[in-house]
C-alpha cells in the first residue's frame, strides 16, 4: 500500500547532532510532498519552538506538537487541541514539589508567558540554555501554582536524567495517575531528560491516529520515523515504523525497520526507501 502520510520526529531524527536540517532531508520531504504525500512533524516541542525548524523546510507541513496535545499547520491554523485539566495540573505540581526546580507549566498562548517557571535562575547548563533561547516566551510565577488560571498544555520537567526519572517514577505511582499521560525523552549521552505531563488521551501515536482518521488515511499508509521513548506510540501505530540508527535501544527491540543515524541522513534514506520507492508494512 502506498504511503500517504509521513510522520517525522524532530530532535535526534530530522535534525542532526548540530541541530541542523540536512539538505538531503529537505530534498526528500520536498519530493514526497510533490507527490501528494502529507508530511507531519511530530514532536515533544511546543509549537513556537518547533516552528523555526518547520520554516527551514520549504514544503507544506502539518505540526503535531507537545507530544500530541496540539495539531496545527505551520501557518498557525489549529486543527485539534487537548489540554491538561487545570485541577490535574495543580495536583501534579503539589505532588511533585521535590522537583520544583526543574518544573515548568506550558500554555497555548501567543508571545510572553507561554512557559511559566518559579525562577529563571538555574545551575543546569542545558536548562539555562533553554531559558536563554526562549526568553520571549518565559514568565515567572512563585509559587508556580498561581499561574494555573486556565488549562495548560502540559506540565514539563527537564534537567539531569536522574532527578527527572525520579519525578517520572513518583508520578507513575501517584494515586491520581489516571488523570494524565507521561511522555519521556532521554538523552543519556548529554545527561539530559524531559518529562511531559499531558492530557491522558495524548501521545504522539494517539494524535497521529486521530489526525489520520480525519484525513481518511489508513495506518498502513503511514510511515513514521523516530528515535526516542516518546516516539513509541507513534511507531507502534504506523504501518511502516522506522527507528533511527542513533535511536534508543528500547525502540530497536521491536523488530522495526532501522535507518541510518541523524548525522547520516537517516530520514532521507527512510523516505526514499519506504515512501518514494515503496515497501511492505512492518509486522
Amino acid at each position: 500500500m502506498a504511503i500517504r502520510l509521513i510522520a517525522v520526529d524532530i530532535d535526534g531524527t530530522l535534525l542532526d547532532s548540530r541541530w541542523q536540517v540536512p539538505q538531503a532531508n529537505c530534498n526528500a520531504i520536498a519530493a514526497a510532498t510533490q507527490r501528494g504525500i502529507e508530511v507531519a512533524l511530530v514532536t515533544g516541542r511546543r509549537y513556537d519552538f518547533a516552528l523555526p525548524v518547520a520554516r527551514r523546510i520549504p514544503s507544506p507541513l502539518t505540526m503535531i506538537v507537545s507530544n500530541g496535545a496540539l495539531i496545527r499547520t505551520s501557518d498557525g491554523q489549529t486543527h485539534l487541541r487537548h489540554l491538561l485539566a487545570c485541577k490535574t495540573a495543580k495536583r501534579v505540581l503539589e505532588y511533585s514539589r521535590d522537583w520544583r526546580e526543574c518544573t515548568a507549566v506550558i500554555f497555548d498562548r501567543q508571545g510572553h508567558d507561554q512557559i511559566l517557571v518559579e525562577s529563571l535562575a538555574s545551575e543546569d547548563p542545558i536548562r539555562g540554555a533553554y531559558y536563554t533561547r526562549n526568553q520571549e516566551f518565559l514568565g515567572v510565577a512563585n509559587p508556580l501554582e498561581t499561574c494555573l488560571t486556565e488549562d495548560p498544555i502540559q506540565v514539563m520537567f527537564s534537567g539531569a536524567v536522574a532527578p527527572v526519572r525520579e519525578a517520572e517514577e513518583a508520578l507513575r505511582r501517584a494515586p491520581f495517575a489516571a488523570e494524565y499521560a507521561l511522555a519521556a525523552t532521554v538523552y543519556a549521552a548529554r545527561n539530559f531528560s524531559m518529562l511531559d505531563v499531558v492530557n491522558p488521551i495524548c501521545s504522539k501515536g494517539a494524535a497521529l491516529a486521530e489526525w489520520a482518521a480525519l484525513r481518511g488515511i489508513a495506518r498502513e499508509e503511514i510511515l513514521a520515523i523516530g528515535d526516542n521513548h516518546n516516539d513509541l506510540e507513534m511507531l507502534s501505530f504506523a504501518g511502516v515504523p522506522v527507528v533511527m540508527g542513533n535511536g534508543v535501544a528500547e525502540l530497536k527491540n521491536f523488530g522495526w525497520h532501522e535507518t541510518a543515524s541523524n548525522d547520516e541522513g537517516g530520514v532521507a534514506a527512510a523516505i526514499e526507501q519506504f515512501a518514494l520507492r515503496g515497501a511492505a508494512s512492518c509486522a
